[in-house]
């Protein structure tokens, strides 16, 4: 089954000019530092969309606060995981359930313009990346025509190229536009298939996270193997025009279910969850092999289900979402971590952040909460020591079953 790539102009609710002048705007408050983005399952309105609710954060106190209007549709149905642009000035959210990726645009104001829809390479997407100049996206499953929750195959990866922006004035262009997807040179198709090799090639392996090194130049996707219940970290070098190949040794062994992934802003460490032994596995990263760091793994809570790096600060922070806390490391100079300590986030916490702006500030979506309503915990970070405090009257209600979180920085005009 091959998906189509759509342009949703019923989306569209703005021109380029009037995104330009909404730019222009003034947020909603004098100290806001950031706006995050916490995508919610749940659907809502006459369409069944999920939701996204839109909070700013005080510079000083980390109070949270939704901007008038939030929550926004997220164009689409179970929405379960989003990107923002490098520019911040697009966000990209991924809805399961309709196979898409929806682009919007960031105004100043925080407030989410949707500008295009496409259709995913595979089926059932689930996480999202970008690198600058690419959007990386990951199926659940590869479109085969014998592919579906009855008869699984291995997830796969897409690549959709972001057009950049163009001229000036009423008759300029934003870009972050998805074009259509890159075509794989080894398959003549437009996605790259996870798989093994050898004895293993028929396994089937389900992908459950994505990232790129802040340099740009490599991608890793988590997956685990059903067959042989054993997991792996998949490399790619990114070549021209988003052209993927695999990293020298790849897949790298990790554990046996990983749940998520992150890397450091020096591109020198990844860090992988594991969903099932409670750990957080590190390596070192060269020319794109992965070599395990001394004492990886390291212990984490009850089935971490997402991981956040900081990128000023030597932390890294764990969700639980069995715990319901969030588990503290510090970043030792070879990379690896020395536990800092565990602090009570919500019910359930399944997606993690940092804000961009002071990246001082922690932020979780619980899932599940006591009343109808999700939750996200925001937490104050010690700049010295990694750990965390509760900000003001956290957590916070979201709309019902969040799933992802994203943010940007205050005032970045698209």
């Amino acid at each position: 089954m091959r998906m189509k790539f759509n342009k949703t102009s019923q989306l569209l609710l703005v021109s380029a000019a009037s995104l330009l002048a909404a730019g222009l705007m003034t947020a909603c408050g004098t100290d806001t530092v950031d706006f995050v983005y916490v995508a919610s399952s749940q659907a809502a309105g006459t369409n069944n969309y999920g939701e996204i609710d839109i909070f700013e954060i005080n510079s000083v106190s980390g109070f949270m606060r939704q901007i008038p209007a939030s929550p926004f549709p997220s164009g689409g149905r179970n929405p379960v995981a989003e990107a923002v642009s490098s520019d911040y000035s697009n966000l990209y959210v991924v809805n399961k359930d309709d196979n898409t990726i929806v682009q919007f645009m960031i105004g100043s104001d925080g407030k989410l313009y949707p500008q295009n829809t496409v259709n995913t390479p595979g089926i059932f997407p689930l996480a999202a990346a970008v690198n600058g100049s690419n959007l990386f996206v990951i199926d659940t499953y590869q479109p085969l025509p014998s592919c579906s929750t009855a008869l699984p195959c291995s997830g796969s990866v897409g690549v959709f190229p972001l057009a950049a922006a163009s001229g000036t004035g009423s008759s300029a262009t934003l870009g972050g536009a998805p074009g259509s997807p890159v075509v794989n040179p080894g398959n003549g198709a437009d996605y790259w298939p996870l798989t093994l090799s050898g004895n293993s090639s028929s396994d089937i392996l389900l992908p459950t996270g994505v990232n790129v090194l802040a340099s740009g130049a490599y991608l890793y996707v988590t997956a685990y193997d059903t067959t042989a219940n054993a997991g792996y970290v998949f490399g790619f070098t990114i070549g021209a025009g988003g052209v993927l190949s695999a990293v020298s040794g790849s897949p790298f062994a990790t554990g046996v279910h990983p749940s998520a992934i992150a890397s450091d802003s020096t591109s020198s460490y990844v860090y992988v969850t594991d969903s099932v032994s409670g750990k957080v596995s590190g390596y070192s990263v060269a020319s794109g092999v992965l070599s395990p760091l001394s004492g990886s793994p390291y212990p984490a809570g009850n089935q971490p289900s997402a991981i956040v790096v900081d990128s000023k600060y030597p932390f890294v922070y764990v969700a639980n979402s069995l715990d319901g806390n969030v588990s503290a490391y510090s970043i030792g100079g070879s990379g690896a971590l020395t536990g800092i300590g565990t602090y009570a986030a919500g019910i359930n916490p399944v997606a993690i952040g940092i804000d961009p702006g002071t990246s001082r500030f922690v932020f979780t979506a619980n899932f599940l909460s006591n009343g109808a309503n999700g939750t996200v915990s925001d937490f104050e970070m010690s700049t010295t020591a990694g750990t965390l405090i509760n900000t003001q009257h956290s957590p916070y209600t979201s709309n019902a079953l969040p799933t992802a979180v994203a943010a940007v920085p205050h005032n970045v005009t698209p």
